[in-house]
Order: C-alpha cells, then sequence, then structure tokens
C-alpha cells in the first residue's frame, strides 16, 4: 500500500481548517449570541415560573403542562412572514405522523407577543385545524397560548431563541424545540418543513429523555435565514466554495498519487 506523502497530508489539513467559504464549526452558546435566531441550549431544562394563558382563559405554569414528549412553538399569531408556514408545516407532519397527538406527544404554540389575545389565537388555531383530517386528534394534541412579557422573555431565553422587535412586528427565525417529559430540551427541529421520519424520532428520544444533535445542519450550512425577508435564501458564496474545496481537493490527490509511467 503506498504511503500518503507528508505534505498531503499537511494540505488537506489546511484546506479542512479553512473558514473563508462559511464552513461550520462547533460553537457553544456562550462564545455565540445571535440577535436573532436561535441558540441551542440541549440538555439544559426549561426553568420553573413559566406562565401561559390558554384558549380556556387559565392560568398555568409551563411545567404543569409538560408531562409527555412536547414540541415548542413560539409565534406571534400576527406574523405575515414565515410563523403561517411554520404551523402548516407542523399541521403537515401531525397529519402524516403515524404518532398519536395528546398520547404520544403534545404541540404547545405560544405567542412571544405579550399583547395578543385569546381570541387570535383561537381563530389560528381553527385555520390549521382545517388543513388536517385528523382533527379531534391535532386539536385535542395542538394547544394555544398567549402570556405576559415576564413569562415570555424566560421561556425564550431558556430555549436560546432570539428575536427582535420592528415596529408592530418581529423578525425572528423558524424553529421547533422538543422538550422530554422530565423538561429537558432534547431536540431541535429548524425550518418551516419537518420530515415525519425526523418528527418521529425526535418525540422517541424525548421520551427516553435522549438529546439528539440537529439533523438539519447541512440545510442551515446551505441555506441562511434572511431576517428583513422573513424567509431562508441559498447561500451560493458557502456552496460553490465548498464544491470548488472539494473538487480541488480530489485534483490534487489525483495528480500526486496517480502511479508514475514506467519508462520503456
Amino acid at each position: 500500500m503506498r504511503l500518503i506523502p507528508k505534505q498531503v497530508l499537511l494540505f488537506i489539513a489546511a484546506l479542512l481548517q479553512l473558514n473563508s467559504f462559511g464552513q461550520i464549526n462547533p460553537v457553544s452558546k456562550a462564545e455565540s449570541s445571535p440577535e436573532i435566531g436561535v441558540v441551542e441550549h440541549l440538555d439544559d431544562y426549561l426553568p420553573e415560573g413559566i406562565y401561559l394563558t390558554g384558549l380556556d382563559s387559565q392560568r398555568v405554569l409551563l411545567s404543569d403542562l409538560i408531562d409527555k414528549p412536547t414540541v415548542l412553538n413560539f409565534v406571534y399569531y400576527r406574523c405575515p412572514g414565515i410563523c403561517s408556514p411554520l404551523m402548516e408545516g407542523l399541521a403537515e407532519v401531525m397529519n402524516r405522523s403515524d404518532l398519536k397527538p395528546n398520547e404520544d406527544y403534545q404541540v404547545l404554540t405560544i405567542s412571544f407577543d405579550p399583547t395578543e389575545t385569546l381570541e387570535l389565537a383561537q381563530r389560528k388555531k381553527s385555520n390549521y385545524l382545517n388543513l388536517v383530517k385528523k382533527k379531534e386528534a391535532i386539536a385535542a394534541g395542538w394547544k394555544f397560548f398567549i402570556s405576559d412579557s415576564a413569562s415570555i422573555a424566560k421561556a425564550t431565553k431558556a430555549v436560546g431563541f432570539q428575536y427582535k422587535k420592528t415596529g408592530n412586528d418581529f423578525l425572528h427565525a423558524a424553529s421547533v424545540m422538543v422538550i422530554s417529559p422530565d423538561g429537558k430540551i432534547t431536540r431541535y427541529l429548524n425550518g418551516i418543513y419537518f420530515l415525519p421520519f425526523e418528527f418521529k424520532m425526535a418525540i422517541i428520544e424525548a421520551n427516553k429523555g435522549q438529546s439528539g444533535p440537529t439533523i438539519n445542519k447541512i440545510l442551515q450550512f446551505c441555506y441562511s435565514y434572511d431576517p428583513q425577508g422573513q424567509t431562508y435564501v441559498l447561500n451560493v458564496t458557502k456552496v460553490a466554495g465548498t464544491v470548488i474545496i472539494f473538487f480541488a481537493l480530489v485534483v490534487f490527490l489525483f495528480l500526486i498519487l496517480k502511479p508514475k509511467r514506467k519508462e520503456v
């Protein structure tokens, strides 16, 4: 077996360390705190003292609601941008999943705008239930809430959901958090479309208290969130740069390692 020259190994190492094309590097939550976006707090536990008001007008503690795998969904109901497609994505995956809402898991949608009302929350719930076939089961397992500013700040900080108010609206990303029955953050599902398999695995792992990495990190690498347009756009620089580096490495290794032609 032919050994790879030391120079080749050094070249490969240099390529792997390149950051000029936006290579993903693990960053701890202490090192990165974007103004708008999501900082993952895997394995952290939700704090006590977060109060929500449900459609029945009852004020309850979030910790009292979590008795099964729970998907937390932070939106504001007046949102003209990604909140609607995000909740449509939730409705679709709940409808397609073979897991039973309110038995195997529950979804808690919470407005992070303290000025919103229960009437608006009820209208939104009714709208999304019209998109599904399993209306009764999903209605029982998908609960909508409003809250006060102190509880909202406490909840969003705990899960790393960071947003910014601009006029009457907010700039924010699209993400849901999966919580274990004992209140531990076990998974983040980012974006507005959820694969049924990924959704099911996140629920199953949460039930066991097992945390897992975000599977769609590749999509996050290829796409960047545009807070102004409130949408995800293809990051051409990252993708093109990665492709260029990959093919440069392939060509370099071919030139270095190809067998030398024997002289006649």
